[in-house]
């Protein structure tokens, strides 16, 4: 089961670096997103990574940085976009409905080979196999941010992902570079954001009960463990958006931090660092 052509549905933070990534290591790679604005965003993101990887990256010199970005060809037609996909990787935003519709859609566009593999940080591939039309060709595929510096990929699927798809999977993320994650079972959450997630989601309770600024319970975390980074730091660079989403389909609790985000940061045009300001400002 061979994987040379990749497509990636959604050009933002991960989508992108996932992308980058793949192009980086040799393989021919499409990414789609759903208009004109989108891709220039993307291109601008993709010129971020080619100086990031001359800087970070072990044999990105000599104009390969700047040859993988060339590579990747930029849509904004879904059709066009998979016609001739091996593999799917689904990097869309986590709302449960936007990606069973792209999922109903990708069903009937792809060729009946493509394997199909979502990126989703929280969703279990359960929700989301029924509306794929191939759940024997459908798994998730779940990467860090940065990519390049922070390289898991973990690979879980379900009681009818094919054992061979799944094996081709964890044969492509080590092929680009990562460490394959194989999970046994299905788990929301993974392993990385079963740890990460009530992480954060405890930070922002005490920043939004009104107990702590967001800067000390930085410091605190990086001080008390060592930790190069606190939580919301990693909110910043994962992007206000990610979290939020996730929130406002969570629980009571869940929404009301969701809605302290909104009201404080993203209403406000806080996203995070690629927006040059979240919790923190960026030059």
């Amino acid at each position: 089961m061979s994987i040379r052509k990749v497509t990636v549905l959604g050009t933002g933070v991960l989508g992108s670096q996932i992308a980058f990534q793949t192009a980086f290591s040799g393989f021919e790679v499409t990414a789609y997103d759903i208009n004109d604005d989108a891709l220039k965003a993307a291109n601008e993101r993709f010129a971020k990574l080619v100086s990031i990887y001359r800087d970070e990256v072990d044999g990105a010199g000599d104009g390969k940085a700047e040859k993988a970005a060339d590579s990747i060809v930029l849509t904004a037609d879904l059709s066009e976009a998979v016609k001739d996909a091996d593999l799917v990787i689904e990097a869309v935003p986590e709302v449960v409905k936007i990606k069973q519709e792209t999922y109903q859609k990708l069903s009937e566009l792809a060729p009946h080979r493509t394997i199909f593999a979502t990126n989703s940080s929280t969703l279990l591939p359960s929700d989301l196999k029924d509306s794929t039309g191939r759940p024997d060709r459908f798994l998730a595929l779940h990467f860090a941010n940065d990519v390049w510096r922070y390289n898991t990929a973990e690979v879980m699927g379900t009681k009818d992902t094919d054992p061979e798809v799944f094996r081709a999977v964890a044969e492509f993320a080590e092929a680009i570079g990562m460490v394959p994650i194989e999970l046994h079972k299905e788990k929301a959450g993974y392993v990385v954001n079963s740890l990460l997630v009530p992480l954060l989601n405890s930070a922002m309770a005490l920043s939004a009960g009104g107990y702590a600024d967001p800067e000390a319970v930085d410091k605190t975390w990086r001080i008390a463990t060592g930790a190069p980074f606190g939580p919301f730091q990693m909110i910043d660079v994962i992007g206000l958006n990610t979290p939020y989403n996730i929130l406002v389909n969570s629980d009571d609790d869940g929404k009301k931090l969701a809605a302290w985000l909104k009201e404080n940061y993203i209403d406000k045009g806080k996203l995070g660092k690629s927006s040059g300001e979240g919790f923190y400002k960026y030059s």
